[in-house]
């Protein structure tokens, strides 16, 4: 702990922000977009919804895929694709790279980034 205290405040202001890049969700709705701060067990769409960015959604249990959202960077922090989410989506897009928001929960602190694209508005 002493060491981590006296001994690592010489991080470049570059490092610094590179370690708070390794912990943000970037969130991006049809008209708003954000940088906001994981919450574990919140979905993309409950991050979304407690930040105002208008990610599209009719239902939150994966019946609708209005919040059908591209994950471009972070898959890896997010829950395994779901029996929801296999049903909704087809293996394509899957494969792809997409999720359902209300089902895709964050389950390890890490970079995100994440575009709601409704079968809609795409």
């Amino acid at each position: 702990m002493f060491r981590k205290l006296f001994f690592n405040k010489n991080k470049s202001s570059e490092e610094m922000q590179q370690n708070e890049d390794e912990l943000i969700v970037k969130l991006k709705g049809q008209f708003k977009e954000e940088k906001v701060k994981p919450e574990l067990q919140f979905t993309l769409l409950d991050l979304a919804l407690k930040h105002n960015i208008d990610w599209q959604f009719a239902c939150t249990n994966g019946n609708c895929a209005r919040c059908r959202c591209y994950v471009e960077e972070g898959a890896e922090f997010l829950s395994e694709v779901n029996s929801a989410e296999k049903s909704r989506l087809d293996l394509q897009e899957i494969k792809e790279g997409y999720r359902l928001g209300c089902q895709a929960e964050i389950v390890k602190f890490g970079a995100i980034k994440a575009m709601n694209k409704t079968y809609f508005n795409s």
